[in-house]
């Protein structure tokens, strides 16, 4: 997530594997390659971002929640299911939450 944040694409592609997927309400499955495309330089919309809680999922699975401050002042939450292998993100499953009020 910081490096999203910083938008330092080199840092996470070190940490994203060769074989990685990312899934939320608004893509389903994309690779890799998508995923640098499309999401990764979207982090100038925002403001700030943090976790909040980092909870074991089983197996691989972490279970992430974190709150993020858009350049308009919204704060929205969301819940993420992050998969590490080896050391590396291969799998990303974001679910959007509702506006912070």
């Amino acid at each position: 997530m910081e490096s999203y944040v910083a938008q330092d694409r080199e840092r996470a592609e070190a940490l994203i594997a060769d074989d990685y997927s990312f899934t939320s309400p608004q893509d389903d499955h994309i690779d890799r390659a998508a995923f640098f495309e499309r999401c990764f330089p979207t982090a100038e919309r925002l403001r700030s971002q943090k976790i909040l809680s980092v909870v074991p999922a089983g197996g691989d699975d972490v279970f992430l929640l974190y709150e993020y401050e858009l350049q308009t002042g919204e704060r929205h939450r969301n819940v993420e299911v992050a998969t590490v292998r080896d050391g590396r993100l291969t799998e990303t499953q974001v679910f959007f939450g509702g506006r912070v009020r």
